[in-house]
């Protein structure tokens, strides 16, 4: 998801650059912007995930303790 967009917006870049087109540029450079938030995301959520599937495995340890 956002290594495809950071890859898009790489490539209107550099398009940019080569065409001399600021607009195509800012595009890009937006695009870039954008599908590295998208991978923060998806890296925060991963790991907010495993964090949880954690302290569930603990708890049902803790619970078969107590029994």
């Amino acid at each position: 998801m956002g290594i495809g967009e950071t890859i898009k917006g790489t490539i209107k870049e550099k398009v940019g650059d080569v065409t001399d087109d600021d607009q195509l540029k800012a595009e890009g450079d937006a695009q870039q912007t954008k599908g590295e938030a998208q991978t923060d995301e998806s890296k925060s959520r991963a790991e907010a995930k495993a964090h949880e599937e954690k302290a569930d495995a603990l708890e049902q340890e803790q619970k078969s303790l107590e029994d």
